[in-house]
């Protein structure tokens, strides 16, 4: 694991004990420090009931604590916890701020943070290929894989690369990025802003960490991102922050698993930052081919009789499924989960693509009145009878895709599960 002697004697609250706050309790008792921890589940408070003490901070004596280390997944705006550690005078931070606590005791290394309303897990994942590609020592934690705190320090010469939501920067304080990006953005997660500018504060506060000599890469495919651009380059300056024009990108039919208009943005950002790291293109250009992609984003699950199925479960909101749509000419849809909004505008440019809609989940009756003046609509309900009619329907040469443009909860436990869900049904055609 990572830990640090800045740790030792020093006491610290956690709060939330799954992935990230466990790592957090291991790590910290490893470098020497006293942990209270709770978790509202008794089993994750039976995994540090032999190394931490505990106890609710929220009803416990905080004086003399250094930090409260809260879970990204703790509502901060509303949750009582901010008031708590207000009133004791200590900082909320998560296990991204002990990394960065950390890292003046880890051997020479660079860390890259990318973050973005969608595409944040493709860039990530893609840039950590690229510099294992090009041997440079990599490891990928943050917002995807193991917890950061919980993986091998690497060796001199060895680089970090993090991919981190808005909750994440919201409980982060002293990461200075070498290399800083931010892809895109549109509005998302809301309920924990003050607004959708309050959302766009948070991302861009990944850029104020940094000195002002690193190098910050940005997207340019929306307005948001390219006024944050703008405001970080008037202080810093051209030599330190970018702008990964798709225009750039050349080669991309040949990469099977970054494939339509929103993971030419990615791959653009993808290669300033492993560029800006030093690799090269006659490096970072053959492992492209390679890339194998993500499960559950714009995934190819089987070929039958000339149709693909692709798995773009982690399509949550309409903003991630009109590049989606975008990639394919013929595609059969199927849409639908618990609505974050109520309406598919994003979508609209690429409904010319859809050969026709299934609608599933809470959301079918409305999908089913906004989409019916576009295209056909098939009230579906459930995934099972929405895959099967399809496969029914479609045509050599057409997609089946899952791009559901909605949350999962209503009829699955997260988006993962949900494309593990389409996964099977197609597998068992």
């Amino acid at each position: 694991m990572i830990t640090t002697p800045a740790f030792k004697d020093r006491k610290f609250a956690i709060l939330g004990l799954a992935r990230s706050g466990l790592s957090a309790a291991r790590a910290l008792i490893a470098g020497g420090a006293e942990v209270l921890a709770w978790d509202n589940d008794e089993g994750a408070r039976a995994k540090v009931a032999d190394i931490a003490t505990i106890a609710d901070p929220l009803m416990s004596d905080l004086t003399g604590y250094a930090a409260m280390v809260v879970s990204p997944g703790v509502p901060i705006n509303r949750h009582p916890i901010a008031d708590k550690a207000k009133a004791a005078g200590i900082p909320l931070i998560g296990d991204i701020e002990l990394f960065a606590m950390a890292r003046p005791n880890l051997p020479p290394h660079r860390v890259v943070g990318i973050t973005g309303t969608n595409g944040k897990s493709t860039t990530t994942a893609l840039v950590h290929h690229l510099l294992e590609s090009a041997s440079v020592p990599v490891c990928m934690g943050g917002n995807i894989g193991l917890p950061i705190l919980s993986q091998v320090p690497l060796p001199a010469g060895g680089v970090y690369v993090l991919e981190l939501s808005s909750y994440q920067i919201d409980i982060t304080h002293s990461l200075a990025c070498d290399t800083a990006a931010l892809i895109n953005l549109s509005p998302d997660h809301l309920d924990r802003y003050d607004g959708y500018e309050g959302y766009i504060a948070s991302k861009a506060w990944l850029f104020e960490m940094q000195s002002g000599k690193e190098c910050a890469v940005f997207g340019k495919g929306d307005a948001d991102t390219k006024r944050v651009y703008n405001e970080v380059l008037a202080r810093r300056g051209a030599e330190f922050v970018h702008s990964a024009d798709p225009q750039w990108v050349t080669g991309q039919a040949e990469w099977p698993a970054l494939q339509g208009p929103h993971n030419l943005q990615n791959i653009a950002v993808a290669i300033a930052i492993v560029e800006s790291l030093g690799v090269t293109e006659a490096q970072w250009r053959p492992a492209m081919r390679s890339f194998n992609g993500l499960a559950h984003r714009m995934e190819v699950v089987a070929e039958r009789n000339g149709i693909l199925f692709i798995n773009d479960s982690k399509a949550t909101n309409a903003a991630s499924t009109a590049p989606a749509l975008a990639a394919y000419p013929r595609v059969h849809w199927i849409v639908g989960g618990l609505p974050k909004t109520d309406n598919l505008d994003e979508c609209i440019p690429n409904f010319g693509h859809v050969v026709k809609a299934y609608t599933i989940g809470e959301a079918g009756p409305l999908f089913h009145k906004l989409l019916s003046p576009y295209m056909p609509v098939e009230r579906s309900e459930m995934m099972g009878a929405a895959v099967h009619s399809a496969a029914a329907q479609a045509q050599p040469g057409d997609v089946i895709m899952l791009s559901p443009a909605c949350a999962s909860f209503d009829q699955f436990k997260d988006f993962e599960a949900r494309g593990d869900a389409f996964r099977a049904i197609v597998e068992a055609l």
